[in-house]
């Protein structure tokens, strides 16, 4: 039987330096899952509270899903959005019923970031514009387009791009020059400086703001609520669309919400979708405004968007969201979480904050009683918690903070199992 280490060796030969397995030189191998636990090649289990970057939403091996997969797998797995599927069509229509956008239109992907490019290539478009707005701290993707649109150092690979991109303050407080503000005036800094923005650097045609709700790569952070709704004001009296990336914080993860943008009073003229709506099948795409999505004229389709396997385990994943209230075990368990954890971790020195919302948490980490970021500390408590059983993710702008995104059925147990890993991590490190 092949071991970690050994498989660890074949995925340096074969895949590119750039790409790196977590745990650096100690990675782990999933070989099999059930619900919320993983097990390696060697058979050591671990209780899973990252997902593969929230992807894996409602449990590892979940029967709906997988005896839909099976099922549909059985008939036939692939069509492409230029045959009629019911499975497709189906979903589309229910995607559509959630999202909460008047006439929408739903275009499937096959990821995030070309999830991403397509609303950004529907922006442009509509206005006629390649000027576009995005986040401070943001990550949209890695493809070449949403490279552009990605605030965030450490993972942009170019400058390169077609794109006229400004960047504007936001929902990354602990950082932000207005930090020491209270969310009201922290909200309307923001709000100036995109209108300082717009009145100093725009030509006066742009085409969108891209946001993340809740930052995924750039470590939870989280505006106040409304921040995105007084934005809005801004762009709508200049004709600019807002794209919601829900890519992380979609289908109930924030707990209080189903959609991240439902938190700022504002309707969105376009959102997008990916990560764990197909828990684990890939499957991404677009919701828009029919106007907005139907100025494409040129002839266009998705090979692999909407594939009726994708489409099936995705129908699968949101009748389970739904049917059990995983939206509101999101807020219980989110709660749970951090009414248990907090009081453990609040005099650490080296912990500068615990931010987040529902089931997405994060830890940022700093030299002692400072801001100024501890990459080394992130990587003990992520790799502290692996060798007790326990996976976290990493994020942050300099690697400093431990993201936590739980399955969306989380159990009590699991939640407290959890918490005890992560105190105990905390502790060790001292």
């Amino acid at each position: 039987m092949t071991s970690t280490s050994e498989l660890a060796q074949r995925y340096r030969a074969v895949f590119p330096s750039w790409l790196g397995p977590l745990h650096g030189e100690a990675p782990i191998s999933i070989d099999h899952g059930d619900g919320g636990e993983v097990w390696d090649l060697e058979g050591n289990r671990y209780l899973d509270f990252f997902g593969g970057v929230l992807t894996t939403m409602i449990g590892h091996n979940q029967p709906d899903v997988t005896a839909a997969v099976q099922a549909q797998a059985a008939k036939v797995m692939h069509s492409s959005t230029l045959y009629l599927n019911e499975e497709m069509v189906a979903l589309a229509e229910e995607i559509a019923a959630v999202s909460g956008i008047p006439d929408a239109r739903v275009f499937f992907t096959a990821s995030g970031s070309e999830a991403n490019d397509t609303a950004l290539l529907l922006a442009t478009s509509y206005r006629q514009s390649n000027q576009v707005l995005a986040m401070r701290n943001s990550y949209h993707g890695r493809s070449f387009t949403t490279q552009a649109i990605t605030s965030h150092s450490s993972w942009r690979s170019s400058s390169v791009s077609g794109l006229d991109v400004q960047f504007v303050q936001g929902g990354y407080r602990l950082r932000s020059p207005f930090r020491d503000l209270d969310d009201d005036a922290y909200t309307q800094a923001c709000c100036d400086d995109l209108e300082q923005i717009l009145d100093m650097t725009s030509a006066g045609n742009v085409a969108c703001l891209i946001a993340e709700p809740i930052q995924g790569v750039g470590g939870f952070a989280t505006p106040p609520d409304g921040f995105f709704g007084q934005m809005h004001k801004i762009l709508e009296g200049r004709d600019i669309l807002f794209i919601s990336d829900e890519v992380q914080t979609g289908w109930g993860r924030t707990g209080e919400h189903f959609w991240g943008y439902q938190a700022h009073g504002v309707t969105p003229d376009m959102l997008t979708f990916a990560k764990g709506v197909g828990n684990g099948v890939g499957l991404a795409g677009v919701v828009a405004r029919a106007d907005v999505m139907d100025t494409i004229k040129a002839t266009s389709f998705s090979t692999f968007g909407g594939n009726p396997l994708a489409a099936a385990a995705g129908r699968a994943t949101l009748k389970y969201v739904l049917d059990n209230d995983l939206q509101g075990n999101a807020l219980r368990m989110g709660e749970r979480f951090r009414q248990r954890l907090d009081p453990l971790i609040a005099d650490v020195p080296w912990i500068a904050e615990v931010r987040g919302r529902g089931l997405m948490v994060a830890i940022e980490t700093v030299q002692n009683d400072s801001l100024h970021p501890d990459a080394a500390k992130a990587v003990a408590l992520a790799d502290g918690c692996k060798e007790r059983g326990l996976l976290v993710g990493k994020g942050g702008l300099y690697g400093n903070v431990v993201r936590i995104a739980p399955m969306l059925n989380v159990s009590e147990a699991e939640i407290d199992e959890g918490v005890d890993v992560i105190a105990a991590t905390v502790a060790a490190i001292g």
